[in-house]
Parts: structure tokens; C-alpha cells; sequence
């Protein structure tokens, strides 16, 4: 990875890149400095003391909800926003026209999320603001109510232009960038924590030593399960077009174990807030206990976010892979499977291969996902990331090494064609 960078950092356009990225990384965590005006961040702070009911968020969020700053509600309005419409996807005709129609298609899609982004924005930072944090508004009122709501607002929208421009300016996934740089933002805080409990006694060398080669150990299993793949054979059968004699060659079709990445996992954990989040609103019994039962750790949050991985992980790829179109494109250059008639068979084959890859990469990240809840259930271990944090990071590190190299690819294959 190392050598990666290096030779990377040679490259003009990519040095710029990944300039620009971290550039864009500092602004946002100078953002997350920046209070909101008409509240008095102390006593949300004593919230958060006192419940972890929205831990999970304020760590995505890389600590602005619990200082209330300018982007206290993150990135997720954006990808509740984004989840809605894949879903909307499958049962709207013009969403599913717009999704075959290339990049054109993309573009308008993309445009509906941004106006659902805003719209969910408006509906949570007004929830927020009238009702969770409400006792910590100073001087309320219409205008003050008004000013908390558009700021926060606006720190979304914010996010979303800033996540959007690193895609397109930067290196990697902008969104997924934001996501990991506010997790990685609270490494030092949880490092400084542990070492206090040592110093004063609080907490046993061997815990933390034990903690750190799990650590280790679910990192490697991370970058198995998404480097992991199954390779179908491919022979193509040698046709002549004029004069000359193409194909009679062997490939492969590389399947990924995991192909959908870190997307159930940020999804699935989205979802799950939705119940805390609107329970924590409301001061009545019940609701109380809809946000002990759907906490984080709750044997029924635990059970719901497997279940959530599971299909997201079944619907991701069923969007992303088309197995009648690689059928299709296969039987069309004289393309077969050794074994395997082309066409519906060859499509039947390898819907049934990428099944039962989901299967085992969605159940993988599962176990991944939930096992610092088993550790800390069992062995009372805490772990500064948790399952849901270790897997983006390490999963949107994955990604972006991976659009380094085929920068560096790209730039190599030129000088050779020249």
C-alpha cells in the first residue's frame, strides 16, 4: 500500500487528487467545530453523557451531534434519501426507465435524491430541534427556532455538495470518504480513554492486548471477505471476421464474495436509528421503551441489523449484476462456460452462483457486524470502533487503494501503448 502511494504521489492529476481530498477532509472537520447558534451545547452534551442512545450517529458523524455543530445531522439524511429511491426503484416505471438509460438516467436519479436529502433534512433538523434538544434552545421563538433549522439544514446539504465533489475531484467515494474520516475521527479520543482507565487502574493490560489482536484479527477477515472471489471459467470459440481470426482465448469472470461492499452495512445501520431516533422525541413510557428495545446491542437491534444486512446485501446485487445481460454479451462474441449451453442456461448458472456468493459474503459481514456485541456480551471486551465502523473503514480504505491502482493501471498501460 505504501509503494502504492508513493508512486502515486509521483503522478501529477493523482497527487492533485488526493490533495484535494484531504483538503476537503479538513474542511469538514473544521465544520464540525462550528457551533450552532441559539443552543447551548452543554446540555446536550449532558444528554449524551447520560444516554447512548444515539452513539452510533454522533460516531458517524465524527462527534458533531454531541458538540451540536453545523453538522450535527451528518450525512445520513442523504443516505436515507438514497435508500428510498433504490427502493422506490423497483416500483416506480420511471425510476426503472431512468436506471437503464446510462449515465443520463444516473444524473436524474441522482437529482431526486438531492431533493429528498433536503426534504428529510428539514423533517429531522425540526425534530431535533422542537423536540429532543429542544430544553437546550437559548431564548426560544420563532426566528431562533428558524435559524437552528436552516443551519443544520444547510450542513447537510453542505456534506452532500462536499461528499459529491470528492467523487468527482477527489479519490474514492465522497460520501463514503465523509463516513470515514468522522469514524477515524474518534480513534484518539477512545485511545485516550483506555489509557486512563490503565493509568488509574480501571482497566487490565490483557484486556487491551486482547482487544487489539481482535482488532487485528477482524481487520484481516475484513479484507478476505472483500478481496475474496470465485473465478468462472470462459472460453471463447475462434471466429473469423475478413481476413483476420479472432478469440480462442480462456478468461474468467471474476465474482466477488462480497459484492456490494459496505453498502448493507450503512443502510442497515440507518435504518435501525429510525426507531430510536423518533422515540427519543417523545417523553411517554412506550416510547422509552421502543429506544431501550431498538439500542444498539438489544438482542432485537441485533437480530434486525442481520436481517437488514441479509437483504440490502440480496437487493444491492440484484441492481448491480444482471446475469441475462452477461449471458447475453457472452453468447454474442461466442462466449461459453465449459459445461454450459450459452444463453438461459449460462444466465440460470450464474444467477445461481451470485446467490449463494451473497449468501456467504452478506452472513460473513454479519458475523463481522454484530461480534464486538458478542465480545462485549461475553467477555465484557468494548471495542473502540465496533463491527459497523471497522467494516467502512476498512472497506472505503479497500475502495480507495483500488482507484489508486487503476489510476496508476491507466497511466502505465499509456506509456507502454506510446
Amino acid at each position: 500500500m505504501l509503494e502504492t502511494l508513493r508512486s502515486a504521489w509521483k503522478i501529477k492529476e493523482l497527487r492533485q487528487r488526493i490533495t484535494f481530498t484531504l483538503l476537503m477532509l479538513v474542511v469538514f472537520r473544521l465544520g464540525s467545530h462550528v457551533p450552532v447558534p441559539g443552543v447551548d451545547p452543554a446540555q446536550i452534551a449532558n444528554f449524551f453523557k447520560a444516554s447512548n442512545l444515539f452513539g452510533l450517529f454522533n460516531v458517524f458523524a465524527g462527534g458533531a451531534l454531541e458538540n451540536y455543530t453545523i453538522f450535527a445531522m451528518g450525512i445520513f439524511p442523504y443516505i436515507n434519501s438514497s435508500i428510498i429511491v433504490q427502493l422506490l426503484g423497483v416500483v416506480i416505471p420511471k425510476f426503472e426507465e431512468w436506471a437503464k438509460e446510462g449515465p443520463e438516467g444516473q444524473r436524474k436519479m441522482q437529482q431526486v435524491v438531492r431533493y429528498g436529502t433536503v426534504v428529510l433534512a428539514l423533517v429531522q433538523a425540526t425534530g431535533m430541534t422542537l423536540g429532543l434538544f429542544r430544553g437546550a434552545v437559548l431564548n426560544p421563538g420563532t426566528f431562533t427556532y428558524l435559524t437552528i433549522i436552516v443551519t443544520l439544514v444547510a450542513g447537510t446539504a453542505f456534506l452532500m455538495w462536499l461528499g459529491e465533489l470528492i467523487t468527482e475531484k477527489g479519490i474514492g467515494n465522497g460520501i463514503s470518504v465523509i463516513i470515514f474520516a468522522g469514524i477515524v475521527s474518534q480513534f484518539g479520543t477512545g485511545v485516550l480513554q483506555i489509557y486512563d482507565l490503565l493509568r488509574f487502574g480501571r482497566l487490565n493490560i490483557l484486556v487491551v492486548l486482547l482487544t487489539i489482536l481482535i482488532m487485528l484479527v477482524l481487520i484481516v477477515g475484513i479484507i478476505a471477505l472483500e478481496e475474496g472471489q470465485r473465478r468462472i471459467p470462459v472460453q471463447y470459440a475462434k471466429r473469423v471476421v475478413g481476413r483476420k481470426m479472432y478469440g480462442g482465448q480462456s478468461t474468467h469472470i471474476p465474482f466477488k464474495v462480497n459484492q456490494s461492499g459496505v453498502v448493507p452495512v450503512i443502510f442497515a445501520s440507518t435504518l435501525l436509528m429510525f426507531p430510536s431516533t423518533i422515540a427519543g422525541f417523545i417523553d411517554h413510557p412506550v416510547a422509552n421503551w421502543i429506544a431501550r428495545v431498538f439500542a444498539p446491542g438489544s438482542v432485537v437491534h441485533t437480530i434486525l441489523f442481520v436481517l437488514f444486512i441479509l437483504f440490502f446485501a440480496y437487493f444491492y446485487t440484484s441492481i448491480q449484476f444482471d446475469p441475462n445481460k452477461i449471458a447475453t454479451d457472452m453468447k454474442k462474441y461466442g462466449g461459453f462456460i465449459p459445461g454450459l449451453r450459452p444463453g438461459r442456461p449460462t444466465a440460470e448458472f450464474l444467477a445461481r452462483v451470485s446467490s449463494r456468493l451473497t449468501l456467504a459474503g452478506a452472513l460473513a459481514l454479519s458475523l463481522i457486524a454484530i461480534s464486538p456485541v458478542i465480545l462485549q456480551a461475553v467477555f465484557k471486551i468494548n471495542i473502540i470502533f465496533g463491527g459497523t465502523g471497522m467494516i467502512i473503514v476498512v472497506g472505503v480504505v479497500l475502495e480507495t487503494m483500488r482507484q489508486i491502482e487503476s489510476h496508476l493501471m491507466m497511466r502505465n498501460y499509456q506509456g507502454f501503448m506510446k
